[in-house]
């Protein structure tokens, strides 16, 4: 049988319809599975709550960042203590369905440079001052690679520069220098901070 070339066989139409079809359920399995993950981000959003601490928050505060640091490189509870009782109002914590899940903290100071002295000694906490320190961006491992640290990064610099700062200071790890790059901060270079036997840069967003 021979067909003209202006009516394509039987054949050939049957695979335009199954291309089709495919071509639309597969268009609708994308949609479902879109929908669906808007609903998971909606649900994660509306189940996470950002506030500042309390001293009722010290043991959850102390449990995330020994999960997050070697003991050497960890404030301990004590510390943890002393920085509540000085500036709670400069921890930003992250709680997802009401478990802490992420947070940072830091006081102020005219000092222009972060100090190991700072870590220890809360009192050095200074309301009027001009740099708003950084002394931990803190996620449980099993949060990270979600944004929450840079939720509350956002948070710190936005509550920093609405109070009047000049900027924010923080240190970290040459692995780390461009993420925080990623947020306006600005390396100078190696701290003369040697916290933990660690080698630290000090990074400065300035306003």
């Amino acid at each position: 049988m021979k067909f003209r070339m202006d009516h394509p066989p039987p054949e050939d139409k049957n695979h335009r319809l199954q291309s089709v079809v495919l071509f639309v359920l597969l268009a609708l399995c994308g949609m479902v599975w879109y929908t669906q993950l808007n609903k998971s981000k909606f649900w994660r959003m509306t189940m996470q709550k950002i506030r500042t601490a309390t001293f009722e928050d010290l043991d959850a505060i102390a449990a995330v960042e020994a999960a997050c640091f070697p003991a050497a490189e960890a404030a301990t509870k004590e510390e943890f203590a002393g920085r509540l009782t000085h500036y709670a109002d400069h921890f930003w914590l992250l709680f997802e369905d009401e478990k802490l899940v992420s947070f940072v903290d830091g006081f102020v100071t005219d000092t222009p440079d972060l100090t190991d002295e700072m870590y220890a000694d809360a009192s050095l906490h200074d309301a009027h001052g001009a740099w708003q320190m950084i002394f931990g961006v803190n996620t449980l491992p099993e949060y990270r690679k979600q944004g929450l640290a840079g939720q509350l990064l956002r948070r710190a610099i936005a509550d920093a520069k609405a109070q009047g700062r000049r900027g924010l200071v923080l240190t970290c790890k040459d692995r780390l220098v461009h993420y925080y790059a990623g947020f306006g901060f600005v390396s100078e270079g190696v701290s003369g901070s040697t916290h933990g036997g660690v080698v630290w840069y000090q990074m400065r967003l300035t306003f």
